[in-house]
């Protein structure tokens, strides 16, 4: 990637939110996995890149986090610029200002916002009313940075996306929406596997696969794991009881215990088959311990890459 090639795409995405992978094309997509990689290199070999100095990040988290936190306060000290978490506890947010409010306030202050929280209509409004790009760090419908640092290591490791059979057990979640969108935008096919009571949201499936009928792909719902992991490239899965259903964990350990992907199940893949989850896991539950600890396992490498997609995010959106 040249120097005239990140100019130009930056003129093309800085200012924008990115609120879900919905509202990028796959050019834009491919443009910051491109971005993610050349920015990996270049902190691997030390080499300083400051496209945000004297930027200003504020991170609003209504959800607790140990990587969407870490990475994002790491990547954008890296990039030369500040990060300000801020808890809804202690701004005024979680005290009754509004969300309007809060987003007009925080425009005056900072470069750009990355929120972490429950509802994506907070999200939406947030965004409406801020003058400065707005990151949806997670939601209860979406989770986009965390799907783009997988986009990034799925093509790290299988060279290309296009034609990929991503296989997703588990919950219909934020997960499950954000994986079928991004995958269908990619031209990968995906298949997510769930108890029929878990699908995923019926509006985003469609929505998934719209796009899916644009780039090749295709978008398949199934409650059989060892049917659906046939051929396939890449099996992801995520804890059956996400933030705030702590109280119905001990049902779904009931009725998704035949979800669980385990050494048995893994067989029925494809030999060079790739495990991912997006972290943090519950070993012996979603996922027994020999896969995510095994050789076909890329949970770190996945993780790492949170750092480097969300970096490219924010030199997309926030630099000069």
């Amino acid at each position: 990637m040249t120097t005239n090639q990140i100019q130009f795409q930056q003129q093309e995405l800085k200012g924008r939110d990115f609120l879900t992978l919905a509202d990028y094309t796959k050019d834009e997509i491919d443009y910051l996995i491109e971005l993610a990689d050349y920015q990996k290199k270049q902190s691997k070999e030390g080499i300083i890149f400051e496209p945000l100095k004297g930027k200003t990040l504020g991170m609003i988290f209504e959800k607790a986090s140990t990587r969407t936190r870490v990475s994002f306060e790491t990547g954008i000290y890296q990039l030369g610029g500040l990060g300000i978490f801020l808890s809804s506890k202690d701004i005024q947010i979680g005290r009754g200002e509004t969300i309007a409010d809060t987003a007009q306030v925080l425009s005056g202050y900072l470069d750009g916002i990355m929120i972490r929280t429950y509802n994506q209509d907070d999200v939406e409004e947030l965004a409406k009313y801020s003058s400065i790009p707005v990151i949806n760090g997670l939601t209860d419908l979406y989770h986009p940075c965390q799907v783009l640092a997988d986009l990034q290591t799925i093509k790290e490791v299988k060279g290309v996306l296009q034609g990929q059979k991503l296989v997703y057990i588990g919950d219909g979640n934020n997960m499950t929406h954000s994986l079928m969108i991004g995958a269908a935008k990619m031209g990968m096919h995906i298949v997510t596997v769930t108890p029929d009571n878990y699908k995923p949201e019926e509006q985003v499936t469609e929505k998934a696969k719209q796009f899916a009928s644009e780039h090749g792909a295709t978008i398949e719902w199934s409650n059989d794991p060892a049917e659906a992991v046939k051929n396939a490239d890449v099996v992801y899965t995520d804890v059956w009881a996400s933030m705030g259903q702590e109280a119905e964990q001990t049902k779904r350990e009931q009725e998704f215990q035949q979800f669980q992907v385990n050494e048995a199940l893994l067989a029925n893949a494809k030999a060079d088959v790739t495990f991912m989850h997006c972290l943090p896991a519950h070993r012996g539950e979603e996922v027994s311990a020999g896969v995510i600890d095994g050789k076909h396992s890329v949970v770190f490498q996945q993780s790492e890459n949170r750092l480097h997609a969300q970096k490219a995010l924010m030199t997309a959106l926030m630099g000069e």
